[in-house]
Parts: C-alpha cells; sequence; structure tokens
C-alpha cells in the first residue's frame, strides 16, 4: 500500500494509506481527518482543502489550473508551495507525498 504524510496544524504527523485514483482531499478525509474541512466536496469551489506541499513533490504535481489559482489568492497563508488537495490527483509516483494543512 502507497502513503501520504499529512502534518496537522498542531504539528501531529499521520501516515495516510493512499490508492491512485482519488484526490489528496479524498485521502485525507477517508483518513479521518478533519482539520480538512473540503466544504465543497473537492469542486475546486471553496479553497478549504489548502495543503503546502513538501518542496521534493512540488515538481510532480500537475499544473495549477486557473480556478486553483484564483481561490488560492483569497488566503492569507498562500505560498509557492501551496495547493488544494481537491486538485492533486493521487497517482504511483505520489508514494510518500508529504503535505501539511495550512491555517485556517
Amino acid at each position: 500500500m502507497q502513503t501520504i504524510e499529512v502534518t496537522l496544524r498542531d504539528g501531529t504527523v499521520r501516515p495516510v494509506q493512499a490508492s491512485p485514483g482519488l484526490s489528496v482531499m479524498e485521502l485525507i478525509r477517508d483518513a479521518g481527518i478533519d482539520e480538512l474541512l473540503a466544504l465543497c466536496g473537492g469542486s475546486c469551489s471553496c479553497a478549504t482543502c489548502h495543503v503546502f506541499v513538501d518542496p521534493q513533490f512540488v515538481d510532480r504535481l500537475p499544473a495549477m489550473s486557473r480556478d486553483e489559482d484564483d481561490l488560492l489568492d483569497s488566503s492569507s497563508y498562500r505560498t509557492a508551495r501551496s495547493r488544494l488537495s481537491c486538485q492533486l490527483p493521487f497517482t504511483s509516483g505520489l508514494d510518500g507525498l508529504a503535505v501539511t494543512v495550512a491555517p485556517e
């Protein structure tokens, strides 16, 4: 089984089992991590699934869409490593992906 590593806001690190075909947001949600609200359910319309991606994985991710970029612009916590986890399809090439849940 593949995994992703999720760092919570308090610094706790949670390993999450991952399967290709789901988004990173779905994997985190299905693991019962409530800090990642994902209010829109993955339709790229709320930015409540904002995460910071570990630098070693940034170049392995798909390009950011204009909608994702616009939503992240509304965050006070946006960084160069910010992504919406609903827009990150998990693939086998992302095994070990590390993300940190962004502040609310």
